[in-house]
C-alpha cells in the first residue's frame, strides 16, 4: 500500500535574505504563496559556529568571492537571534509553519520557545554530540539531513538522539548530497532507501539540484519530507541564490509534488472509476464471424473475437467451442449460450 499521508514541503529560506529582516517577511509570504507546508530559517551566532581560521567552501569561493573569510561571510548574511520571534509570529498570521536550523547551542535556546514542530538538524552537525544531545533532550521531533554522511554515521547520530531522549519514531532522515548545486551524478536517490532505518518516523530528501525533477522524482520513491532553497532574486549576493527556485518555481514544485502524491494512489490495483466507461470501448467480446443458424456448432471459424466489450467474455473461448447456437446469430451479433 503506498502512503496516503501529505508530503511535508518544506521551503529552505535559510540565508537568502541576506539579512533583511524585510526580505526575510517577503520570503515567508511568497513560501505561503507557493504552497509550501513550511517556511524554514538558519540561526546562528556566526561566532559560535565558525573559527576565524575556517576557510569558504569552494562553491562558496565561487559565489562570494575567496577575499573574506568564511566568518566574515556568515556574519553578514544572518540575522540577529531577536528577528526569530517576530518571524515565527508572522508565519502564524500568513498560515504557514515555521521552523529555522540552529547551527549552535544558544540558537537552539533562541528558538526553543516559538513553538516548532520539527528541530531541524543540518547535515554539518552530524557528528556534533553536544548539539545532538541537546536537541535529543527536547523529546520532539526532529528532521535530519545527512548530507556528507556515512550511513554508520547517520546511526550514531540517531543513537544520541534516542538516548537523549527522543522517541525513534520521532526521527525523519533525509538524504542530501551537499554541494551547491548538486550536479545530477552526485545525487544517488537511491540512497534514501537506505535511510529507512528501523522504527524511524520516515525518510525525505533535501535538494540542492537545479530544477524541481529530482524533488519530484524523490517523491515518487517514497520521499515523506521535500526541502528545497528558493530565493526572491537569485542575482542578489549570498553563497545559496544561484542553486535556489525563484518563487515561481517553488509554486510549480509544490504542484508537481502534490500531482504525484495524488498519482501515487493507493496501491491497490483495481479498475479505477476513471477508465470504467472505456471498458466497454476497449475490450471485446465472442462475436458471429458469419451468419451462424441455431443448432449449429460454434468453432473457430465461425465465431470470432471484436469489440465492444460487454458481451460474452474472450476468455469463455474454449467454453464456447463445440457448442450448440441457440437461435440464429446474424453477422457480428454477440454471443450468447
Amino acid at each position: 500500500m503506498a502512503s496516503t499521508s501529505k508530503v511535508i514541503i518544506i521551503a529552505e529560506a535559510g540565508v537568502n535574505h541576506n539579512a533583511s529582516l524585510e526580505r526575510a517577511r517577503e520570503m515567508v509570504y511568497a513560501a505561503a504563496r507557493a504552497g509550501a507546508d513550511y517556511v524554514k530559517f538558519q540561526t546562528a551566532v556566526p561566532e559560535l559556529v565558525i573559527s576565524s581560521i575556517a576557510p569558504k567552501a569552494e562553491y562558496q569561493k565561487e559565489t562570494t568571492g575567496a577575499e573574506e573569510s568564511q566568518l566574515d561571510m556568515c556574519r553578514a548574511i544572518h540575522l540577529p537571534l531577536s528577528d526569530y520571534a517576530g518571524l515565527a509570529e508572522l508565519c502564524r498570521e500568513v498560515g504557514i509553519g515555521f521552523m529555522s536550523t540552529p547551527f549552535d547551542l544558544v540558537s537552539i535556546d533562541t528558538l526553543a520557545p516559538l513553538g516548532m514542530d520539527y528541530w531541524k538538524i543540518p547535515s554539518g552537525e552530524i557528528t556534533n554530540l553536544p548539539y545532538l544531545r541537546k536537541i535529543g533532550r527536547r523529546g520532539e521531533k526532529v528532521i535530519m539531513s545527512t548530507g556528507m554522511s556515512t550511513l554508520d554515521e547517520v546511526e550514531q547520530a540517531v543513537d544520541v538522539l534516542v538516548k537523549a531522549g527522543t522517541r525513534r519514531e520521532d526521527i525523519f532522515l533525509l538524504h542530501c548530497t551537499t554541494q551547491y548545486p548538486t550536479p545530477m551524478e552526485a545525487v544517488n536517490l537511491r540512497a534514501m532507501d537506505a535511510l529507512r532505518l528501523p522504527g524511524i518516523g520516515g525518510v525525505g530528501y533535501s535538494d540542492h539540484t537545479l530544477g524541481i525533477e529530482v524533488p519530484v522524482a524523490a517523491v515518487a520513491r517514497g520521499a515523506m519530507i521535500i526541502e528545497k532553497h528558493f530565493t526572491l532574486d537569485k542575482s542578489l549576493p549570498g553563497p545559496d541564490h544561484r542553486a535556489s527556485l525563484s518563487p515561481d518555481e517553488l509554486t510549480a514544485m509544490v504542484s508537481a509534488i502534490r500531482n504525484i502524491e495524488t498519482a501515487l494512489g493507493d496501491g491497490d490495483k483495481k479498475v479505477a472509476e476513471a477508465e470504467r466507461p472505456n471498458i466497454e470501448v476497449a475490450r471485446k467480446s465472442i462475436v458471429a464471424a458469419r451468419p451462424i443458424k441455431a443448432g449449429e456448432v460454434f468453432t473457430e471459424e465461425n465465431i470470432t473475437v471484436k469489440r465492444p466489450g460487454g458481451g460474452l467474455n474472450p476468455m469463455a473461448w474454449d467454453d464456447v467451442i463445440g457448442k450448440k447456437a441457440v437461435r440464429d446469430f446474424d453477422y457480428d451479433a454477440l454471443i450468447t449460450l
